[in-house]
């Protein structure tokens, strides 16, 4: 009898079965707590109710856990129905989906005044929460616990910020306003959300509230817990840049482990870090991918979604106390933009402050922002909160006249356009007494009119009430803020730890470079081609020694053009990645410079012994284990030299093509120094040898395989060579000490 049951339900279609089947089902039950009137209207107060800290959300659908009825019919409509019944909040606030509700198919009564749900639908509703957003399925299973650990409470200030940049000209120089005295404020467990349109000092008024500008150059007062900005607040500052700068060949869960030896407090154990960077892959969502790649412009790894949840897990990890966030939904689609907020939600409940950028969110990210500031032409706009920013500028004239998203209506007065807006008075009178060529505007006044008008508002209605706010003490111990003021910075790891990091983690990340298929076969067919030209040459007679002196100074060419090449792109190329973990204060930079110069020699040692393996024996040079290996060494002496030459250019100009070029120039200037072109070079100009490695390499080669041969080759003495290797030596310590010292000259940040 059931299963003919079943068989008839199956052939009705799905609006019958649910109509149906919800008539006989339905028994009388109590009402929901949350439904205080099944007939209650929807209005726009109802549906402003709808944010993400109220508790009055409303809820169609039943749980499909229970059955009133206790019998499998029942278990079965409630099934299909909460697949359907569940809607979003969007949906319910629009008219138009009310009305389509309103179809018998979903066996509900709807209408723009009410809704009426069968009583035992409504017994296990629950209200609307974020756990309703369409799961992200890139995300995997996202169970927030941000660092519920307590953690400093911040308090930010900051009051009529002023900052200028001076631009030079050919000939005269110009200064030009940035910001133009913002005020505002945010405490902990409140979502600060910096907009305006493109130029307006979003991304400036970030990085100096972050302590990321000069000092020297801003004014006003910018406090934190009512202490000026110190080193210590680098350890509790968490920064999240717009552009994604991670390593491309290092997978997620390495690219956080790393990061949490290296920022983590000293005390906590190898074990206990790794324990961390697990914990927050799990928080993150991003279990699904810990052991994929990054990626980056042609090596295919994480999306983007998963890339900036990446980023954000590189600061939160150390459980910051402010967390400053550079557009983080840039780039992501409406759903990964949702829950990537949502995390900064997560983030702020737990106790944080959290500043974040924001370029133009949807209705549904504007209404998770706790506070607002809304920037035009580097003035502020509008100070408070979100949830109240459309009410402000209804009171002062500027209403939308159709229905549009908030931001895009507060982006849109931001860049002076007010179509679609209603137009103030005053501006009315204005527009009124403007030239005819406004008038032809459909008479809207310009943007510059309406952008001065809108500063003034705030001016006049919200900023000095704003200021008085800020001058009241905050009620915190003196032990507080006195901890923000020290001055002294904390590392998370000890020099030596910090290096053994740096070098081990320069290893993994660089490792698919130096043995990348195109980078052997360049140094290996180079070989097999040498050995070809030079097979088994006569080391007996003078002709023969001249053809072997020739092979022997391209060596010393090729294994000084090739490391130069190489190592100019070391610091330029990490640029990004120096400054950014240098202004978190990751690791000292000599610790980095140190791990950075020694963690290439193991990789860049390898093939130059591959290369002489093939070379040596093809061409017959000194058949004995002595003169091999003093010839390997001479060969390390020069790459490492060359290789010192290299990281000095590229650290001094920072600039691919400049280095370059002039790296180009050096490296012809020392091969025609290096004695074999020219074997009389007129004094004048002869230092440059003595600056040369080739020169040196190309002798001490001489010397290893003629050693106690006459008449000497080229006119070269076989002596010991210690002056060469002296020579050489220098050269290695002298460029590193020039790159270093130019790594610290250069301004990556406040403080770096």
């Amino acid at each position: 009898m059931e299963k003919s049951m079943n068989s008839t339900t199956l052939a009705r279609t799905k609006s019958e079965q649910l109509v149906i089947e919800t008539q006989a089902a339905a028994t009388p039950t109590s009402k929901s707590p949350t439904m205080q009137n099944e007939d209650a209207p929807i209005t726009s107060e109802n549906m402003g109710t709808l944010s993400r800290k109220s508790s009055q959300r409303m809820v169609v659908g039943a749980s499909p856990g229970r059955s009133s009825g206790g019998n499998k019919n029942n278990t079965h409509i409630r099934k299909a129905r909460s697949a359907q019944v569940k809607m979003d909040v969007e949906e319910l606030s629009n008219g138009a989906a009310l009305s389509r509700a309103s179809s018998a198919s979903l066996g509900l009564s709807f209408s723009f005044t009410g809704f009426t749900v069968p009583p035992d639908e409504i017994t296990d509703s629950k209200p609307f929460s974020d756990d309703d957003i369409p799961e992200d399925i890139e995300a995997g299973t996202c169970k927030p616990k941000f660092q519920t650990e307590p953690t400093l409470p911040i308090y930010l200030k900051f009051s009529d910020v002023t900052y200028k940049v001076i631009t030079k000209g050919m000939t005269t120089s110009e200064e030009r306003d940035i910001l133009n005295g913002i005020t505002g404020a945010v405490s902990p467990g409140e979502v600060l959300a910096l907009m305006g349109p493109s130029g307006s000092g979003k991304t400036t008024l970030l990085n100096l509230l972050g302590g990321r500008l000069i000092q020297s150059t801003v004014r006003g007062s910018v406090t934190y817990n009512d202490q000026p900005y110190s080193k210590f607040l680098k350890s509790k500052i968490g920064f999240v840049t717009q552009d994604d700068v991670l390593f491309p060949h290092l997978t997620v869960k390495e690219t956080l482990t790393y990061t949490a030896r290296l920022r983590l407090s000293k005390a906590l154990s190898r074990q206990q870090n790794e324990k961390r960077a697990i914990d927050v892959i799990y928080e993150l969502g991003l279990e699904r991918c810990q052991d994929t790649m990054i990626g980056g412009s042609f090596v295919r790894g994480v999306s983007g979604g998963e890339r900036k949840r990446v980023c954000i897990g590189n600061e939160i990890i150390i459980n910051p106390s402010l967390l400053f966030l550079d557009e983080p939904t840039s780039g992501l689609d409406s759903t990964t933009a949702l829950r990537t907020v949502q995390t900064l939600q997560n983030i702020a409940e737990a106790g944080k402050t959290v500043i974040t950028t924001i370029h133009q969110p949807s209705s549904r990210l504007f209404h998770k922002f706790d506070k607002l500031i809304l920037l035009g032409k580097g003035s502020s706009l509008y100070f408070g909160r979100a949830s109240e920013a459309m009410a402000y500028f209804s009171s002062v004239g500027c209403s939308p006249l159709i229905a549009m998203n908030p931001a895009e209506f507060l982006l849109d007065l931001a860049n002076g356009n007010i179509n679609d807006i209603s137009v103030p008075s005053e501006l009315e009178d204005k527009v009124q007494v403007g030239n005819s060529e406004t008038e032809t505007r459909h008479e809207k006044p310009p943007p510059a009119v309406v952008h001065e008008y809108l500063v003034e508002a705030y001016e006049s209605r919200v900023a000095e009430n704003e200021k008085k706010k800020l001058m009241t003490p905050l009620p915190l111990d003196d032990e507080i803020k006195l901890k923000v003021f020290s001055s002294k910075r904390e590392w998370g790891a000890s020099w030596w730890q910090q290096y053994c990091i740096l070098f081990c983690r320069g290893i993994k990340e660089r490792r698919h470079d130096y043995f990348s298929w195109l980078r052997i076969t360049q140094v290996l067919s180079t070989a097999i081609i040498l050995g070809l030209l030079w097979w088994q040459s006569d080391s007996k007679s003078t002709r023969g020694r001249q053809d072997q002196a020739g092979l022997l100074f391209f060596i010393a060419v090729f294994w000084g053009f090739f490391p130069v090449f190489t190592a100019i792109f070391t610091f330029p190329q990490e640029r990004a990645m120096l400054s950014k973990e240098r202004a978190a204060d990751m690791y000292r930079l000599s610790a980095y410079f140190l791990a950075r110069t020694t963690s290439d020699l193991p990789l860049d040692l390898i093939l130059p012994v591959l290369f002489l393996l093939v070379v040596y024996f093809m061409a017959g040079l000194r058949l004995s284990a002595g003169p091999f290996f003093l010839s390997m060494l001479t060969v390390f002496l020069c790459i490492i030299a060359a290789q010192g030459l290299g990281l000095a250019i590229g650290a001094t100009l920072m600039d691919l093509k400049r280095a370059t070029t002039l790296a180009s120039v050096t490296v012809m200037t020392f091969m025609l120094a290096g004695g074999y072109f020219v074997k009389k070079v007129p004094v004048f100009i002869s230092w440059i040898r003595y600056m040369s490695f080739n020169y040196h390499t190309y002798k001490l080669l001489l010397k290893v395989q003629y050693q106690d041969i006459t008449p000497p080759v080229n006119g070269i003495k076989t002596d010991d060579g210690l002056w060469e290797v002296g020579a050489l030596v220098a050269m290695i310590f002298g460029y590193r000490v020039l790159a270093y010292l130019s790594l610290r000259g250069m301004q990556l940040h406040r403080g770096a």
